[in-house]
């Protein structure tokens, strides 16, 4: 009896610890995992509600067992404890003015040694980001957000500052990058190479890109330049996103469920099911007539990156700036 006294008193102090450390000063955590899942409510029962990567700062909110938090595209969702780790604004700080590198290929491993037949220390996705700390042969040594130390091959990544110097965030780049995800299984709230739903495809196309969308597809319908497509689709452009549901009426106000990125000639990539490419030319083999008969409007937000708040480059975003 007394060491299940003393066992209770032990958790109830170490989770009152926990709390007051985030009261006062761990208003910050940064994403410990390769993918991590957001729910509605602090339960793993609830829904997923969206998913965040590696390396990214978040805001935090509140704590009660698991934490609420706020993501660089002002998302609040709950994660659970062991997915992040807190952080002071101090600590952020020297997180995000450390070198970093980005991992480019869509999957990958961080071995515990310079040695791909060593044990890993977790898998990574595309748009990663790892502390960069060294180099070894073939691999990068790098640094988690909790301090766990691990190798990467060279070729599976790329330090940020150089990376950042050759990125080009035009259509031509974007529809490339979109067309690597190619038969990636949709996933309802994914945001990654594991799995994406249809707004999830444009947020992370646009993240390996270095830049932040908002998260749905019917945020994402309110960002730049409205387009009312023609009948031929003469007036869209490659890199335009595609809106697809219900127009408003009278009675009830519009509904966006699906969203895709124009690739010119009529097709348009998406993810419903999985990655793919569509039609919207009924003579076309893969002519989509039933998204084509919902298509709605198209936006194109390229011209707003930086222009408008809810289309920035992370370096211009605050939560990647120095506190």
């Amino acid at each position: 009896m007394r060491k299940v006294i003393y066992t209770l008193l032990i958790a109830v102090t170490c989770l009152l610890t926990s709390t007051l450390q985030v009261n006062a000063q761990q208003t910050w955590a940064i994403v410990r995992l390769s993918v991590c899942n957001l729910h509605a409510k602090a339960d793993f029962a609830s829904p997923l509600e969206t998913q965040a990567l590696l390396g990214t700062p978040v805001r935090v909110l509140k704590f009660d067992r698991w934490y609420q938090i706020q993501l660089p595209d002002e998302y609040v969702a709950w994660v659970h404890r062991d997915a992040i780790r807190c952080v002071t604004p101090h600590e952020l700080e020297a997180w995000n003015q450390a070198e970093k590198i980005v991992v480019t290929a869509h999957y990958g491993f961080v071995y515990s040694q310079p040695d791909e037949e060593s044990l890993p220390i977790s898998d990574i996705v595309s748009g990663n980001r790892l502390k960069l700390i060294g180099r070894k042969g073939k691999f990068y040594r790098v640094e988690y957000p909790d301090g766990r130390q691990g190798y990467l091959l060279r070729r599976l990544a790329c330090p940020e500052t150089k990376w950042r110097k050759q990125l080009q965030c035009n259509a031509e780049s974007i529809l490339h990058t979109a067309s690597t995800l190619t038969g990636v299984p949709y996933l309802w709230a994914g945001t990654s190479a594991k799995g994406v739903d249809c707004s999830g495809l444009v947020q992370t196309v646009f993240r390996l890109h270095d830049v932040i969308v908002p998260r749905n597809a019917s945020q994402q319908a309110k960002v730049g330049q409205r387009i009312n497509i023609s009948p031929d689709n003469s007036n869209l452009q490659t890199g335009d996103l595609l809106f697809f549901g219900k127009p408003a009426t009278d009675t009830e106000k519009e509904q966006i469920v699906h969203v895709g990125i124009y690739m010119g000639e009529g097709l348009f990539i998406h993810s419903q099911g999985d990655v793919h490419v569509s039609s919207l030319n009924p003579q076309d083999e893969r002519y989509d007539a039933f998204n084509h008969g919902r298509l709605l409007y198209a936006t194109r937000i390229l011209p707003y990156i930086n222009k408008v708040k809810e289309v920035r480059t992370l370096p211009n975003h605050p939560y990647f700036q120095e506190k």
